[in-house]
C-alpha cells in the first residue's frame, strides 16, 4: 500500500522547520502526534495508506533461543556480516557523535557493550543490538548528551509496550521515515568528502597514480557500494578498496635522492630542496615506506637504475624511513650488493631503525648490509675514502 504524497515530506518540513525556527520544541513528536490524530480521524489506513499496524502489548520472554545444534552452521555466516555491520555502524556513530560533544570512544568498550547487549537481547527474544546511526541521531536531535538518556528511555519503553502500543499502530509509516530521516540529514557530510578530494598534490600523484587520494576514493567505494547493494555489500566493498589502495601505495614507495645542504651539511630531497648538491662519485637514496615482497624488485630497479649513472661508485641507502624489512627484501639487497660490486660499485647502508636493524642481524645478510653506518655523512665519507 502506497503513502500519500504529502506525508512523509510534509512531515519532513515539519520536523526540519522547527528545529530551526524553534529548537526546543520536540519537533519528532509533534510530527507523530499529528501523523497519529489525522490517520485516526480521517481513517487513512481505508485509503490505501500504510500504517504501522498491530503491534504485540506486554514484555518479551526470557530464555533461551529456539535454536537447535544443526541450526549453528547455517545461522553462523549471517551472523558475522550482521556482526560486521552492527560494530562499524555503532562505532562510526559513537565516534561521528564524540567529536561533537569532544569526548573520546573506547572501541573495546563498545564491543564489550555490543556484546553484552547483544547476549541480553538473545536472551529475552530480542532484536540484534547495536549502536544505530539513525536512532543515534534521532536521540541527539532530542537533546540526549548522556547515558543518562538510557535510564529515563528504558521505564519509558517498558511503559509504551504494556500500555501504549495502541496509540502507534494508527502512525503513517511515512511520518515515522521522516523521523528517522530528519535527524539523519546533518550526517550528510559533504564537505568531509571534499575535502578528502583535497588531499592531493602533483608529487602524490606521480608517485602513486589513482591512489594518490586513498581515503577519497575508499570513502565513494564504500558509499557506492551501500547505495547500490546494500550496507553489508557496502562494507566489504570499502573495507576491499581501503586493502587493495594500501597495497598499491606500499608496493610503489617514494624513493627520493638526497643532496647535501651547504653550511650545515644535512641530507635533503633533491626535489624539494634547490640548494641540495649531489656528492661526486655517491649516489644517496632515502626509501621512505617498508620493504618487503610486494616492493622489493620495484626497489631493486631503482636502486640499479641509479647506481648506473656515470662516474657513481657507491650508493648509499638512508634506512631511517624504513619502519620494516622482511627476509625476501633482505636477500633482494644482497644480491644487489653483489651485483653492484661486480660493477664496481658499493652498496652501503645508513641510519636503521628497530625492526630493520633485528632482521639485518638475523637473516644472514651479506657484510655490506650486516655494517650499518649511523649516520648518512659517515656513509658517504666511508664510500668516498673506500673504508
Amino acid at each position: 500500500m502506497a503513502s500519500p504524497s504529502w506525508s512523509a515530506p510534509g512531515s519532513l518540513v515539519l520536523i526540519l522547520v522547527l528545529r530551526r525556527t524553534a529548537p526546543f520544541v520536540p519537533g519528532s513528536l509533534i510530527a507523530v502526534a499529528l501523523g497519529i490524530a489525522v490517520a485516526a480521524a480521517f481513517d487513512l489506513e481505508s485509503h490505501g495508506v500504510a500504517v504501522v499496524g498491530d503491534i504485540d502489548t506486554g514484555l518479551p520472554s526470557f530464555g533461551f533461543p529456539d535454536v537447535s545444534l544443526d541450526d549453528l552452521g547455517g545461522l553462523a555466516a549471517g551472523s558475522v556480516g550482521v556482526l560486521l555491520v552492527a560494530f562499524a555502524e555503532g562505532l562510526g556513530a559513537a565516534k561521528n557523535y564524540a567529536v561533537r560533544g569532544h569526548y573520546e570512544v573506547d572501541a573495546d568498550r563498545e564491543l564489550i557493550g555490543l556484546g553484552a547487549a547483544g547476549l541480553g537481547a538473545g536472551l529475552s527474544s530480542g532484536m540484534v543490538v547495536n549502536g544505530s546511526l539513525s536512532k543515534t541521531a534521532v536521540n541527539w536531535s532530542a537533546g540526549a548528551r548522556t547515558q543518562l538518556s538510557g535510564v529515563f528511555v528504558a521505564p519509558l519503553t517498558v511503559i509504551t509496550l504494556l500500555f501504549l502500543t495502541g496509540l502507534f499502530e494508527k502512525l503513517p509509516e511515512a511520518v515515522l521515515a521522516a523521523v528517522v530521516i530528519a535527524p539523519v540529514v546533518e550526517l550528510v557530510d559533504l564537505a568531509s568528502l571534499a575535502a578528502l578530494h583535497r588531499v592531493f598534490t602533483r608529487r602524490l600523484g606521480q608517485d602513486y597514480g589513482v591512489a594518490a587520494r586513498p581515503d577519497f576514493l575508499a570513502a565513494v567505494a564504500a558509499l557506492l557500494g551501500v547505495l547500490v547493494f546494500d550496507t553489508l555489500p557496502g562494507l566489504f566493498i570499502g573495507i576491499g578498496a581501503s586493502l587493495l589502495l594500501l597495497l598499491h601505495r606500499s608496493s610503489r614507495p617514494v624513493v627520493s635522492e638526497l643532496g647535501q645542504l651547504p653550511g650545515n651539511g644535512h641530507f635533503t630531497a633533491l626535489d624539494r630542496h634547490r640548494d641540495s648538491r649531489r656528492i661526486p662519485g655517491v649516489v644517496v637514496l632515502r626509501v621512505e615506506g617498508g620493504i618487503y615482497f610486494a616492493n622489493a624488485e620495484r626497489i631493486r630497479s631503482t636502486v640499479g637504475k641509479a647506481a648506473g649513472r656515470d662516474g657513481a661508485t657507491a650508493v648509499v641507502i638512508d634506512a631511517e624511513t624504513v619502519p620494516f624489512i622482511d627476509v625476501s627484501a633482505v636477500r633482494m639487497l644482497d644480491q644487489l650488493a653483489g651485483e653492484l660490486k661486480a660493477r664496481g660499485v658499493r652498496l652501503l647502508l645508513a641510519r636503521d631503525v628497530g625492526q630493520v636493524r633485528d632482521v639485518l642481524s638475523t637473516a644472514d645478510a651479506g657484510a655490506e648490509l650486516r655494517h650499518v653506518h649511523p649516520t648518512v655523512r659517515e656513509a658517504v665519507e666511508a664510500a668516498r675514502t673506500g673504508t
